[in-house]
């Protein structure tokens, strides 16, 4: 039996789901992997304190050492991201992420799905530049450091991945909960609703990882292209973009993750997603 495009990228997501969350005992004893493959980094996001994560997440490593004294370990970091970013594009997003794939998840509940209004997708960008950029180097302590801003007041994932599974397992973290988790929750819970009508709403409104990759999207060597001189109109490839985007317009679009729904979808194949080194425009 022939396995379509969607079917190999949700096959593709699982296992980099599985891959990056292997210490599924760990719900259970409650404790956090601190093993060496914590020193590296998830491609997507992953939060570092879900109790079965085998990889640290790139936004909170570069938050934690760029308020910190080791900046060896933030070009590291930086070089990292920005590296995948530049092969692949907003594809990490699409097919590596997992917290994307719980989000196409939610999505599938049954529940009033809504389009996103397009100024919201430039929410991300401000919470990029403030929360991992400027807060993490300014907000700084008498040594020098500084907490990593987005994960400690925004991030829903870690929320969802990290502090919830904590919480069930440490009676103690819970006696000390305040103001911050109950701002923290109330995100968490506006995005699930988010998810549930807007596919990947964290993806298109909140996720900095995926403004960095989709600020590459336009130079990345995984790239799309469109034949303009097939392309009949019909609109097919724009009403099935689970991001909202017209391929043909703007094939290569900062919020597109390379799923591959619109190539699919076009009846005379005018799209196609491929490696090109040294293209010219």
């Amino acid at each position: 039996m022939k396995i379509n495009q969607e079917m190999k990228r949700k096959i593709v997501q699982v296992a980099a789901f599985g891959y990056s969350n292997t210490y599924i005992g760990n719900f259970v004893s409650g404790q956090i992997y601190k093993g060496r493959w914590k020193q590296f980094c998830n491609p997507g996001m992953n939060c570092y304190s879900c109790p079965a994560a085998r990889l640290a997440c790139p936004i909170g490593a570069m938050q934690a050492v760029s308020g910190s004294m080791n900046f060896k370990l933030s070009f590291y970091m930086i070089g990292f991201v920005l590296a995948l970013g530049v092969v692949f594009g907003r594809a990490i997003c699409g097919f590596f992420c997992p917290f994307g794939l719980i989000q196409e998840l939610i999505y599938k509940i049954p529940f009033p799905k809504k389009k996103l209004w397009k100024w919201l997708t430039y929410v991300k960008y401000v919470l990029l530049t403030v929360f991992v950029v400027i807060m993490p180097v300014t907000m700084v302590n008498e040594l020098g450091m500084s907490s990593p801003a987005f994960c400690e007041y925004i991030c829903p994932a870690g929320t969802l991945e990290g502090g919830i599974p904590l919480l069930s397992t440490h009676p103690e973290l819970r006696a000390t909960l305040g103001a911050l988790f109950s701002v923290k929750a109330c995100i968490l819970i506006i995005t699930l609703i988010g998810c549930l009508s807007v596919c990947r709403f964290f993806c298109k409104v909140m996720c900095p990882l995926g403004a960095i990759y989709g600020l590459l999207n336009k130079v990345s060597i995984y790239h799309m292209e469109c034949n303009k001189k097939t392309c009949v109109s019909c609109g097919k490839c724009h009403n099935i973009c689970p991001m909202d985007v017209d391929p043909v317009k703007n094939p290569n679009s900062a919020e597109c993750i390379r799923c591959g729904k619109c190539v699919a979808s076009c009846p005379k194949e005018s799209l196609v997603l491929k490696f090109v080194y040294g293209k010219n425009g």
